[in-house]
């Protein structure tokens, strides 16, 4: 079973991710970026759901950077999730390594089927 870190500072949002996931992935969960992290360092997730806009030391993107340039992780495929929708944002997301991005509020089936799609496609040829 795939292992998902569910990353947002909102319980109610993660709790959605969660009961939609839960039955198909094995879920670990974290409320801010430096906890997010912690736990894909020490959980190796197969793909991590990370929200951008979190408060505390690192926001979603900073998450981002450190997972690509971390050796371990690079690899780990990662969908964001965020409140801001300007096609600007999606391009940051994506040109700092997102594999896909999700504008709140989103559907979880279609976040379900991107989740299936992007662990479908193996490991990230970077």
């Amino acid at each position: 079973m795939s292992k998902i870190l569910l990353v947002d500072d909102h319980a109610d949002i993660r709790r959605l991710m969660r009961v939609t996931l839960g039955k198909t992935f094995d879920i670990c969960e974290a409320e801010d970026g430096v906890t997010a992290l912690q736990l894909a360092r020490e959980e190796r997730p197969d793909l991590i759901v990370l929200d951008v806009m979190m408060p505390g030391e690192l926001d979603g993107l900073q998450v981002l950077d450190a997972i690509r340039a971390d050796p371990q992780l690079q690899r780990t495929r990662v969908i964001m999730v965020t409140a801001r929708g300007q096609v600007r944002d999606t391009e940051v997301g994506m040109q700092r390594g997102a594999d896909a991005y999700f504008v709140k509020p989103f559907s979880p089936l279609q976040l379900t089927a991107c989740i299936q799609e992007t662990l479908a496609k193996g490991e990230r040829n970077d």
